[in-house]
């Protein structure tokens, strides 16, 4: 049998109860002190403007019993006091924050702040930007609502120019967010953390900033760079009329310029020729600086020239290729985790500090898993090399153990046997409001939309495991006609419809093999590339940089020297799948997340496991 029946045994969660994490912290964190985290880049690299301002820093706050939160966040009325400091972007829960405060389902949360008018030109406007609330919000400035919004991983904003006023001004924000008890997307938060799952949090977890513009302005900038002929396509989305020009730059030098005044309702588009241009690639990442004018407006953004297929090498093996040459992907899943900050990290060098790691350590890809990052993130990605599978963030109902966990752990034959697309199979799946479906959809489409700029993201993968999963085959279809440029990893673990470039397995508990395509026609090679989506997980518990005293992994070491033996030997075993046909791997994973001991970097980075 193929199964290692003790190795699952060893690692069902076991349920403790409620357990106090100790706190660590970062080096960032621990540096930070009583200041605000210090944007070191434009909150949107590949839309920056000169004169935006960072409302980042201490706000106060006040949590408010409500026992119909869930409605009541739209229109509520402040309380008296909102008086207790907050430290924005980090959530309540989080110890940056300076509250240490779980907000509970029944509660809504209110921020507070004031600031000055910015300098607005004449008739233009002032763009407020939350580029990250969870999980629904409702945004006042000087008493008047000026928007509300309702999805954690969507940044959103608002011109408020209507409601300034000279001198101090205030903004105001309620928020409400239910966690697991409903069925929003969360990703890997619950309220009663453990094992997997990661501690709740809540609020304003990404940076909050303004940005004076112009009446006349950008607003949406796409570029699409084409590796076969050269060509770099702006098109702009503005408002108002004017004439466009843009330039690409390559270092200090002007490698190519134009003009256009063409305009088709609010776009407009210009194409460039970039001669003897040099590819995007993670050992020579090479960026081109993009500066582009409409009217009065300045904007700053970047392109790349590369491209990403699935197509078989010489010898009929699908392959994901970059640049049009085979890549083994080596990559590490990345929760985005810090024991400081949760889902928001102590600094823009914390980021680079686990990209590097990524990196020296012999890999060049990372799995963002369940979560979506800022900008910045994937900026750094774009500079550094690093390639990035994106993930969809995760909701609807609580995974159900039977059919996420224990069946398709047991039984290899179920990974193909259930349907996503039937009444039956959406409630198996988590899948079963309409509410999430919707919300899910609408965030699908928007994260491909934000991020389809960053040549660091080479592919998309919408479910995993069974979480929240429904008619992943229509999902597919909805990113392809979105995006036609990468591929699609349409189900990450088990349950698979046989739809997407490629077939992703876990495999946590069985023999280092190939395992075959069920979809692929019978006699035929596939059509699809084969990747190890997830695997690994091996434990080594490092005393004084751990959470807690015990472990959650899926197989336990006493020693480092054991613990990398296994590893090593682990990561060698699969590098010898390419040969056999396997196009890359995901190993678990970046760092230690909280009970999880399972990382190449301590919780806190301040070991890595793998370097003396």
């Amino acid at each position: 049998m193929d199964l290692d029946i003790r190795r699952v045994i060893k690692s069902i969660p076991k349920d403790r109860g409620p357990e106090d994490l100790t706190q660590l912290w970062t080096p960032w964190g621990e540096q930070l002190g009583d200041r605000p985290v210090a944007l070191t880049s434009h909150p949107r690299p590949l839309m920056a403007r000169d004169g935006w301002q960072t409302l980042d820093g201490w706000w106060t706050c006040a949590f408010v019993k409500c026992a119909d939160a869930g409605t009541a966040w739209r229109d509520a009325t402040p309380p008296e006091a909102i008086d207790q400091r907050i430290r924005v972007p980090f959530s309540p829960e989080a110890a940056l924050s300076g509250v240490g405060r779980q907000l509970q389902p029944d509660e809504l949360l209110w921020y507070r702040r004031s600031f000055d008018r910015p300098d607005v030109p004449d008739h233009g406007g002032c763009i407020l930007h939350l580029d990250g609330v969870d999980h629904a919000c409702a945004v006042y400035v000087n008493g008047s609502k000026v928007a509300e919004h309702e999805g954690a991983y969507l940044p959103f904003e608002t011109d408020i120019a209507h409601v300034l006023r000279e001198g101090d001004n205030l903004l105001e924000v309620c928020v409400y967010d239910p966690s697991e008890k409903g069925t929003q997307l969360r990703g890997k938060q619950r309220l009663g953390r453990g094992g997997m799952w990661y501690t709740a949090q809540s609020g304003i977890w990404q940076s909050v900033w303004l940005e004076p513009v112009p009446r006349t302005h950008v607003e949406r900038l796409l570029l699409t760079a084409d590796p076969q002929t050269g060509d770099l396509e702006i098109s702009v989305r503005a408002n108002g009329i004017a004439m466009l020009a843009a330039e690409v730059l390559d270092g200090q030098h002007v490698v190519a310029s134009g003009i256009q005044s063409r305009r088709v309702g609010g776009r407009m588009a210009l194409s460039l020729h970039v001669s003897d241009y040099r590819l995007w690639a993670p050992d020579t990442p090479q960026l081109y600086d993009v500066r582009v004018t409409y009217g009065e407006d300045a904007v700053s953004s970047y392109a790349a020239f590369r491209t990403v297929s699935v197509e078989p090498d010489e010898r009929g093996i699908v392959r994901v290729c970059l640049n049009g040459a085979p890549v083994f992907l080596r990559g590490l899943l990345d929760q985005g985790y810090w024991p400081d900050g949760l889902m928001t990290p102590p600094g823009d060098d914390a980021m680079a500090f686990d990209l590097r790691a990524v990196r020296r350590l012999g890999f060049n890809m990372v799995r963002k898993h369940i979560k979506v990052e800022s900008e910045r993130f994937y900026a750094l990605c774009d500079r550094m090399g690093v390639l990035v599978l994106q993930d969809m963030p995760s909701g609807g109902d609580v995974p159900s153990d039977r059919w996420s966990r224990d069946v398709p752990t047991l039984l290899r034959r179920s990974w193909h046997a259930q349907r996503d697309d039937t009444d039956r199979g959406r409630a198996r799946l988590g899948a079963t409001d309409s509410a999430y479906r919707e919300e899910w959809t609408r965030t699908c489409e928007d994260v491909v939309g934000r991020l389809s700029g960053h040549p660091c993201v080479i592919g998309w993968v919408l479910f995993n495991e069974s979480w929240g999963q429904f008619d992943a085959g229509k999902a597919t279809q909805l990113v392809w006609d979105l995006d036609s440029s990468r591929p699609v990893l349409s189900v990450s673990g088990w349950y698979d419809q046989g739809t997407g470039d490629i077939f992703g397995v876990h495999n946590y508990f069985r023999g280092m093999h190939l395992f075959e395509d069920p979809y692929a026609a019978q006699g035929e090679r596939p059509t699809r590339a084969q990747m190890l989506s997830e695997f690994g997980g091996l434990v080594w518990h490092v005393d004084d940089h751990s959470s807690l005293t015990h472990s959650y992994g899926y197989a336990q070491f006493e020693t480092q020297t054991e613990w990398r033996q296994a590893l090593l030997g682990m990561l060698a075993e699969v590098d010898g799948l390419c040969e056999q046909g396997l196009c890359g791997f995901v190993y678990t994973q970046v760092s230690d997340v909280e009970e999880e001991t399972n990382g190449l970097l301590t919780y806190d980075r301040r070991v890595s496991k793998l370097e003396d």
